[in-house]
């Protein structure tokens, strides 16, 4: 199915309840639509780089998980679209994702972290890459946010040049 899609399912309630549950004799018709899919990203990543990883000088490392099919990189006052997940390295917490809010986000680099000014610059449009930030250019311990080494996995979806 795809969204907007809609299905009429027949079940026989040998199918639809446990032997010992109450519900409905005969057959259940259970009427669905598809209204949105929402993408989640897979299983949390390593909380390590691989060894194959690139490294920038500023000490990002970073994976090309799908090639883009852009030429050209943004500049640092380009707006930017991406869309993206986050977790905490250390344990693996999953803290934002905005494929969960349904929507990519705009911005220009000197409106996110330091990690992810420099990270999304690396790419083009239709990449999407796994970058390990380190703490200095992410939220360098700032209360309340995510601490530590940051993973993200970055869609770049689109830019506008800078006028």
């Amino acid at each position: 199915m795809v969204a907007g899609d809609r299905a009429t399912l027949w079940l026989s309630g040998a199918l639809a309840y446990p032997k010992d549950a109450v519900g409905p004799e005969g057959a259940l018709v259970i009427e669905v639509e598809l209204v949105d899919v929402l993408r989640r990203s897979g299983a949390t990543p390593p909380s390590t780089p691989p060894d194959d990883a690139r490294r920038t000088k500023s000490g990002i490392a970073y994976v090309v998980l799908t090639p883009g099919t852009g030429t050209t990189h943004p500049g640092p006052n380009d707006r930017i679209t991406a869309h993206y997940v986050g977790w905490t390295a250390s344990d693996g917490n999953r803290f934002d994702s905005s494929y969960d809010r349904g929507d990519p986000i705009d911005f220009t680099a000197s409106q996110v972290i330091k990690g992810w000014g420099e990270a999304v610059r690396l790419m083009v449009v239709g990449e999407k890459t796994r970058f390990w930030i380190p703490t200095s250019l992410a939220y360098d311990g700032k209360p309340g946010r995510p601490a530590g080494v940051l993973i993200f996995d970055i869609e770049l979806v689109g830019f506008e040049p800078a006028r």
